[in-house]
């Protein structure tokens, strides 16, 4: 058999005003054929289990570009249709092929192009015919479109959120592929739309028992796979909203794949609305509850201004509520503030300056800090780890002013581990208050060294309350938007 893979993701907040050109994957990460690392990337997964399979001899490997932009606000037309036609070229020369695997998001969004991957893979389809396997994985805040299921053979979405499963998922899409190729099963897929915005944390009841329900499922009485679509609710586009993808083997089962997508998503639409997150404390409220708490460090996450939310990551709400206590040890990052962190390096470790930071891409960044600060640390590359990946957060600086520690960055990512602080000197352990810029993806590697983990409302800029943007294009009747048809 032969088989093709490549990668093309990103992640659009469509209400963003940070717009990416193809420089934006240039810079983030992008590898030619062959160029990719033996590690994955958070969408790039099937390079690296295709790889695996190959070696084992499944099949002869031909490998595409794998690429990635750092979420933020629409792709250019350009762009998107450049590497797209450059996938879809080295596609046409892999010919003929029995599988075709992809890593993809599933809510890029380009200029005239609501549905990127829909597109991608219904082009890929035109190009393969209909015999071979059209398989893609699935960031699971993806858009559930029907071009792409239309398109697709199999489609599996991460069922970890903290995406600590994109590798195992990229496994099992491989062995789906490969079994389907063979005939040994012959997948069918059901969607049931629940028509709310209902996506939840596994690191937390009850999503963590449902996740574990939903595996439990599959390999059994004909089906072989289950992926909740959570949605992306900063992407104003018409399938925006939660979905339940259920594949079974074979046109017998496929009325009981729509009745379990369905039962599934209806449990969902009945938790109590609670059930869908955390509690979100406001930055007083997050300091009262540190002070009175009895170990350290309690560690909140920045959810609305999470640079994995497609937006700046340069809030300096956080950081003036901290500077506002300097009695109380504590140390936020990363914040995304390049030039800042081009003076730091030049005035050097050790150096004192009066810097002017974060507050600088849109109002809802608040007002820039004016201080006089220590440069703690500097960084020509401040690499951390995600999982089985490393990410790069660029040229980076810490600084301190009085009792806080904050790093910037060059680079926008999110705040993955522990090591964004440490491998710039900061201890963490002699810190009573830890904020990382992150929605979830910290959880793994925090809980071991925090004494608590909470969450925090600094007041955006990601959309946190769909109910106070306009959504243009979203189907409609949507809860929150409106009352939920299903109930």
């Amino acid at each position: 058999m032969r088989a093709f893979v490549a990668s093309l993701a990103t992640e659009t907040n469509t209400f963003s005003p940070l717009f990416v050109d193809r420089t934006a994957f240039e810079d983030a990460f992008y590898c030619p054929p062959g160029a990719h690392p033996e590690t994955p990337t958070l969408c790039s997964a099937p390079m690296v289990a295709a790889r695996r399979r190959a070696r084992e001899g499944a099949f002869t490997l031909v490998e595409g570009t794998a690429t990635w932009a750092e979420p933020a606000g629409p792709v250019s037309r350009a762009a998107y249709e450049s590497l797209r036609d450059e996938i879809l070229d080295q596609l046409r020369a892999a010919l003929p092929l029995d599988i075709a695997l992809f890593g993809l998001h599933g809510a890029m969004v380009a200029r005239d192009y609501d549905d990127c991957e829909g597109d991608l893979l219904a082009r890929v389809r035109a190009l393969v015919g209909p015999d071979c396997i059209v398989a893609a994985e699935l960031d699971m805040h993806c858009h559930m479109t029907p071009a792409r299921v239309a398109a697709a053979d199999l489609l599996v979405a991460f069922k970890e959120f903290p995406h600590t499963d994109f590798l195992a998922r990229a496994e099992d899409l491989v062995s789906l592929a490969i079994a389907a190729a063979k005939g040994e099963i012959a997948p069918v897929m059901e969607v049931f739309d629940t028509r709310a915005m209902a996506g939840f944390m596994t690191s937390r009841e009850p999503g963590r028992s449902f996740v574990d329900r939903m595996m439990a499922l599959e390999g059994k009485d004909g089906i072989l796979s289950v992926s909740i679509a959570h949605g992306f609710q900063a992407g104003d586009v018409y399938d925006v909203g939660t979905k339940v993808l259920v594949i079974a083997d074979g046109e017998a089962n496929r009325a009981k794949a729509a009745r379990l997508a369905e039962t599934l998503g209806r449990e969902m639409l009945a938790w109590p609305p609670a059930s869908a997150g955390p509690k979100h404390h406001k930055p007083a409220e997050a300091i009262a509850l540190a002070r009175a708490a009895a170990g350290r460090p309690i560690v909140f996450a920045d959810r609305w201004d999470n640079p994995g939310g497609g937006v700046a990551g340069d809030s300096s709400v956080m950081v003036r509520a901290l500077l506002d206590h300097p009695d109380i040890p504590s140390a936020i990052g990363a914040l995304w503030d390049p030039g800042a962190v081009a003076l730091c390096r030049a005035a050097g470790e050790g150096a004192e300056i009066p810097l002017r930071f974060c507050g600088k891409a849109a109002a809802t960044s608040g007002p820039p800090i004016d201080a006089v600060v220590r440069v703690r640390a500097v960084s020509d590359d401040l690499v951390i780890p995600f999982e089985q990946s490393f990410v790069s957060l660029g040229p980076s600086a810490a600084i301190t002013i009085g009792a806080v520690d904050i790093v910037l960055a060059t680079g926008r990512s999110q705040t993955f581990s522990p090591p964004a602080f440490t491998t710039l000197g900061i201890d963490l352990d002699r810190k009573t208050i830890v904020v990382v810029k992150s929605s979830n993806h910290f959880y793994a590697a925090f809980a071991p060294i925090a004494a608590e983990i909470h969450y925090l409302d600094t007041g955006g800029p990601y959309p946190a309350d769909p109910t106070k943007v306009t959504y243009a294009k979203a189907r409609r009747p949507l809860f929150p938007l409106d009352p939920n048809p299903l109930l």
